[in-house]
């Protein structure tokens, strides 16, 4: 195998000279391989050394990258000749090449990280102050909880506390909580859950029966479960078919939903993906919650692959409101059918489906006929007209491929390895390598004078609970004052068609002129540590369904 060993320069820029190289790479240096109305596809990365099975964007702009270290070799060395050494590695123990890496959004340039114990099908959450804390994995590195610390002088790297997790997390999700603690929940033969950080040493895992009962036995269909803060701090988990709601505080189900009508499964390996859709109305006495669950596998479809039949996807999507008295799901048809899809919040509160296959289910060599099409869901719509297909890739995004949102409104697109190893050839969905963007249709050229231009507050403010924020923005075309909001996203740690922790606020206010195409919209921050944690989000000025590019923000 080929190891690449790039020299990448340790490079500090001031904050607006970033900016400026973020908003030059949306205009040169790349292979244009797509353009139409319904969104552009472009090539950002042709090798990132690794496979992006997981990816997290930081406050810094950089995006975290890891997949994991038994797939052997990878194609990037790890730096100034180290190599990692681990007796118990079950492919290779001492590897001189990088399993995770830093891709600088401004400069479009990886920076191999080193992880010292398997990270492979783990899971992960940003803490309040801005530092990842991902924890479970593989092997020796199931137990295990890394931390990452962001920087910007190319310093930083990760931190691993061998055994910071009571059981061994494998296929589990992270959920941020009202207190600043992550909860990890479930995991493979796990039916239980836990904290980090421990209140003290001595806290272990608590049962939880759910996970037991959404088990099927020799398929799992339970595993990556769903999982959401609910408007009133519980939590909403789904599993396989069905959800609860559930008091972590106390270890009591709230209340138990209905299942999705059909019944078919649409956790792992019955893969489908799931959003909270975007919060509104949050200074209101009843603040409504809804999830999105789309696609997934049919029953015995996990079965059917590893004897090689290779059943079509699920083409449906289930929406309900889980804070109704009375809830129920409510089906709705894709245009597409889709397994292994990952869904992702835009700025405006749509969500855009993307990757995955049409036939098959997760797991190795599992999945057939790839869909190279994504498609925009816009929730406000009316059902029969909430979905449009856009553009599609030219690259399958199969077993092991993610997809984020970025500050300037581009979705990050990455990994497909259905393969134990690493297999680029004879193969019919080769490991994959690249980065690619997709540009939705609100970053066209033709939407350039509708676009806002956040003023101020500059990137990074403090902003607190309940608290009037005045944002001032520029637009050169004619303002719709009726159609101007702010949006804050929480960037998700994805994998597994999974984003974890992503969730979208939106916060109306008055807009008033100040200026020659000036403006300023006053909102009222969120009330709750309920409705948005404590932690860094990106705030967007949106107008007529065109957001502009985001700012950082801190709310405690």
């Amino acid at each position: 195998m080929h190891h690449i060993n790039p020299n990448y320069p340790t490079v500090t820029l001031p904050f607006l000279l970033r900016q400026l190289l973020i908003l030059l790479l949306l205009t040169c240096h790349r292979i244009i391989y797509t353009r139409a109305a319904a969104g552009n596809w472009d090539l950002l990365k042709s090798n990132i050394g690794i496979s992006a099975m997981h990816m997290q964007l930081l406050n810094n702009d950089r995006v975290i990258i890891f997949d994991r270290t038994d797939f052997g070799a990878s194609n990037i060395s790890l730096p100034n000749g180290k190599c990692r050494n681990d007796p118990n590695d079950t492919t290779l123990q001492n590897d001189c090449t990088a399993h995770s890496v830093e891709y600088d959004v401004a400069l479009n340039s990886i920076r191999p990280l080193m992880v010292l114990t398997d990270v492979w099908c783990s899971s992960a959450a940003v803490m309040p102050d801005g530092v990842l804390v991902q924890t479970g994995g593989f092997n020796d590195g199931d137990h295990a909880v890394r931390i990452y610390k962001p920087c910007i002088d190319g310093s930083c790297d990760w931190q691993e506390i061998k055994d910071g997790l009571a059981q061994r997390r494998w296929y589990a999700t992270n959920h941020i909580l009202p207190d600043g603690r992550q909860i990890i929940i479930g995991g493979r033969r796990q039916f239980n859950y836990e904290f980090y950080p421990k209140k003290s040493p001595a806290e272990k895992a608590y049962n939880l029966p759910f996970l037991v009962q959404t088990n099927d036995p020799k398929i799992e269909n339970n595993l990556y479960p769903f999982v959401f803060l609910n408007v009133d701090g519980n939590l909403f988990i789904f599993a396989n078919n069905r959800a609860i709601l559930f008091d972590y505080t106390k270890g009591v189900v709230v209340r138990s939903y209905p299942a999705v009508p059909g019944g078919d499964p649409r956790s792992y390996p019955s893969t489908g993906s799931a959003v909270l859709l975007p919060l509104k109305n949050l200074q209101g006495e009843a603040i409504g919650a809804d999830v999105l669950v789309c696609g997934g596998a049919p029953k015995g479809a996990y079965i059917n692959a590893l004897n090689g039949n290779f059943v079509g996807a699920l083409n449906t999507c289930g929406r309900i409101s889980i804070t109704d008295s009375n809830p129920v799901w409510v089906m709705e048809t894709m245009p597409l059918a889709r397994v292994m899809g990952d869904m992702v919040l835009l700025p405006n509160g749509n969500v855009l489906i993307i990757n995955g296959a049409s036939k098959g289910t997760a797991g190795w060599e599992l999945g057939r006929d790839q869909v190279l099409a994504p498609v925009i869901y816009r929730p406000e719509n009316r059902i029969g007209s909430r979905f449009e297909v856009q553009n599609p890739s030219s690259i399958p995004r199969m077993y092991h491929s993610t997809a984020i949102l970025l500050r300037d409104g581009r979705v990050l697109v990455g990994g497909s390895n259905p393969h134990i190893y690493y297999n680029f050839t004879g193969v019919s969905f080769p490991t994959d390598l690249t980065l690619e963007q997709f540009s939705p249709a609100y970053l066209n050229p033709d939407s350039a004078n509708m676009r806002p231009r956040i003023v101020s507050p500059v990137s990074r403010p403090i902003i607190g609970y309940r608290q009037l924020l005045d944002v001032q923005f520029t637009l050169s075309g004619m303002l719709n004052k009726d159609l101007v909001v702010v949006t804050m996203v929480a960037p998700s740690f994805t994998t597994h068609s999974f984003a974890m922790n992503q969730r979208l606020l939106v916060l109306s206010g008055n807009v008033t002129v100040v200026g020659k195409s000036s403006y300023r919209v006053r909102i009222l921050t969120p009330s709750s540590v309920n409705l948005a944690p404590s932690g860094y989000y990106l705030l967007f000025v949106v107008h007529q369904d065109i957001p502009s590019e985001g700012i950082w923000v801190q709310i405690k």
